[in-house]
């Protein structure tokens, strides 16, 4: 009886580089748009601002007439350029972290969840600086008839303006390392464990289906929990509202200077509402 050979650290990194990069690259390829659309409105300024979208139509039809259709894909090099280490590190990490804890394939609970969380943070440091030169490129909205600087040029700015450091190349660290730690936490910690307490099917076209299904799940629920570390980190590594004012310094304190402006603009409606049905 023969045993499987074990797999190298360096053949198994391979394959995630592979499988994961190219995985990423179809999904930036066709999502980026949309990413797009999603920092504008996380960057734009509230109500008060004439260049800020009325609604997703709106933005759309504004980039598409201002831009071009190449507006929609501002900013796309830098997350090609980190999709390959990003998928190698989440996926390769991911492992490596569950045999430090101890686990196995079939192994339940919140250690899975917790290598998701190591393998997030890890994931993070290595796409903040790329996320930085991503946000800043999508932030500008001159057309591409007019001269745009190249992620390269763009990276270049920010070092020689602000260094590699937090104000710099890596602003937003923290909001990146929750935007990637909870995502992933939670991404790995209900993928495996609520596809492991569904049944396999021996049909193929099923048991697609069943992972598929779990995925989507479990991809949809994480990044409704990490979008306020998400919007975090646009608005601290995007253009402050007045130019040369940090506004937006930390993680939690850009979370709260974002949610009482939510409570603010709330209740001001609901208050002029009233006020205008019945005074």
């Amino acid at each position: 009886m023969t045993t499987a050979k074990p797999r190298s650290v360096l053949r198994e990194a391979s394959h995630q580089i592979i499988a994961g990069g190219s995985a990423g690259l179809v999904e930036i390829c066709l999502m980026h748009p949309l990413d797009v659309i999603k920092t504008r409105f996380q960057i734009q300024r509230g109500a008060g601002d004439p260049t800020s979208y009325k609604s997703l139509g709106d933005c759309f039809r504004t980039i598409f007439r201002k831009e071009g259709i190449f507006g929609f894909y501002k900013g796309i090099l830098p997350p090609i350029l980190a999709e390959t280490p990003k998928r190698a590190v989440k996926f390769f990490t991911f492992e490596q972290y569950k045999k430090l804890l101890g686990l196995t394939p079939l192994s339940p609970g919140l250690a899975l969840s917790a290598a998701g969380l190591g393998s997030g943070l890890t994931e993070a440091v290595v796409v903040n600086p790329f996320e930085v030169v991503k946000v800043s490129l999508q932030a500008n909205r001159d057309s591409f008839k007019e001269v745009q600087p190249s992620a390269f040029a763009q990276a270049r700015h920010i070092i020689k303006s602000d260094g590699f450091g937090l104000r710099g190349l890596n602003k937003g660290l923290t909001s990146t390392l929750g935007r990637h730690g909870v995502f992933n936490m939670i991404y790995f910690g209900f993928y495996f464990n609520v596809k492991d307490a569904i049944p396999s099917s021996s049909d193929p076209t099923l048991e697609f289906l069943r992972k598929f299904t779990v995925g989507l799940l479990s991809g949809t629920i994480a990044s409704c929990v990490n979008i306020p570390f998400d919007v975090a980190k646009s608005r601290i590594q995007g253009p402050q509202p007045v130019p040369g004012e940090i506004k937006y310094r930390t993680c939690f304190q850009t979370i709260a200077l974002v949610y009482r402006g939510a409570v603010m603009l709330l209740v001001y409606e609901y208050v002029s509402g009233w006020l205008q049905r019945n005074w």
